[in-house]
């Protein structure tokens, strides 16, 4: 769970961008870490309480070079705009903005079409893709569940950074939009995994026994996830 309990500030070190750094000071830290944040291209320098602003730049300091070369790897972000290719589950599709173009926003034939005004293309790509990720989510997530004979509750579907998805113990499921632009076996994964919380609250045996029967590509799909997963959150 992210740490809502932390406060964050910027952290100016010499030789670094002045925008690149920020101090989280966190009561359930217990050391000093560096923790990467592609959504907001920042470094993350979380550090219990007490620790002061030059005892944490000092600390930075030391790891400038990581610092340095995390930044420089983070992906392009990506507009949604006219010509951007974005993946749906996976496989490219191509912005097409046509202001003649009469309904809603619509995938055919390798693209994704948009109309109306310009200024609305960003905002009209993101609610479309949104739509998209609710229906598949919430399909999938009631296929599994009748699956395991679970007791499914709401399926929410929000921007969250932190984690892919979660499961309460309400059996309401939450996932972030942007796995409607993984590869398909990723998004199925995620799912699973949700799902199966519904049996197992836990990551013991018998839940990962569970998810493989939902699941059948879940161990590439976690690599997938933790190798690419920031490059989804740098679209739009």
């Amino acid at each position: 769970m992210p740490d809502r309990t932390a406060s964050r500030r910027p952290l100016l070190v010499t030789g670094l961008p002045a925008s690149a750094l920020e101090l989280r000071e966190s009561p359930r830290a217990t050391r000093m870490t560096l923790r990467v944040d592609p959504a907001r291209d920042v470094i993350q320098v979380v550090v219990p309480r007490g620790v002061t602003e030059a005892e944490a730049a000092r600390f930075v300091a030391r790891h400038a070079d990581w610092v340095r070369s995390r930044l420089a790897a983070m992906p392009p972000r990506l507009a949604f705009a006219d010509g951007v290719a974005l993946p749906f589950l996976g496989a490219d599709h191509v912005v097409r903005h046509d202001p003649r173009h009469r309904g809603g926003t619509l995938r055919a034939d390798g693209e994704i079409r948009v109309g109306g005004s310009p200024e609305f293309v960003a905002r009209r790509v993101r609610d479309f893709l949104v739509a998209e990720a609710r229906r598949e989510l919430a399909a999938r997530s009631r296929d599994k569940a009748e699956r395991i004979g679970a007791s499914l509750g709401a399926v929410a579907v929000r921007d969250t950074r932190s984690r892919w998805g979660s499961c309460a113990s309400t059996g309401r499921l939450s996932f972030s939009w942007r796995l409607i632009l993984a590869p398909e076996p990723v998004l199925d994964y995620v799912v699973s995994h949700e799902v199966a919380h519904l049996r197992e609250m836990n990551h013991g045996p018998r839940f990962w026994r569970l998810v493989a029967t939902l699941s059948p590509e879940a161990e590439g799909a976690r690599a997938w996830l933790k190798a690419n997963g920031a490059r989804l959150l740098r679209y739009g």
